[in-house]
């Protein structure tokens, strides 16, 4: 019987980076996501993963760059709500399916399994690191603008990276 382990959000991050202008890089994140794994053992190696973002989450610490990713430019958070990722098996990397603007398109991300630990209430927690990129065209992200000097005001690469911490469930 598979063993359920569901997300705990005080020890969990999901970010961000993007080229802006060709010469720096912009770091953001996403505050209300929740994920769950089923795992037959504690190797997680034939593991289903779901995992769900709250678009209208999306932080860059700028508010008006972060209205902009919420209008219909970037996410268009009123018409998509959510981003979800569903995967099967993480053994080093894990590939699944990425839906954002109502794209769905296989993504691979490298992982890493950090262990297993029980914390001082006795509660037994598994951590996660993920790292990945995308192109965000490929999932209807398209804005963008030339600049005077050449390149474009925001890459079409997306990194993506995330520190996961999930509680296994009686």
């Amino acid at each position: 019987m598979a063993t359920k382990w569901n997300l705990d959000p005080a020890h969990s991050e999901i970010t961000f980076k993007v080229k802006h202008m060709m010469i720096s890089n912009i770091k953001g994140n996403f505050t209300n996501f929740n994920a769950e794994i089923e795992a037959d053992d504690d190797s997680f190696a034939n593991a289903k993963t779901t995992a769900t973002i709250q678009t209208d989450s999306i932080s860059t610490h700028n508010a008006d760059r972060d209205n902009h990713l919420k209008s219909a430019e970037f996410f268009n958070v009123e018409a998509n709500p959510t981003i979800t990722f569903d995967a099967q098996a993480l053994n080093g990397t894990v590939t699944g399916n990425l839906t954002i603007n109502g794209i769905t398109k296989p993504v691979t991300l490298d992982v890493d399994f950090n262990g297993i630990n029980v914390d001082p209430w006795g509660n037994t927690k598994a951590g996660f690191s993920f790292e990945g990129k995308i192109n965000r065209k490929d999932f209807g992200l398209n804005w963008n603008a030339a600049l005077e000097a050449g390149g474009v005001m925001v890459s079409e690469e997306v990194k993506l990276a995330g520190e996961l911490q999930f509680v296994k469930q009686a």
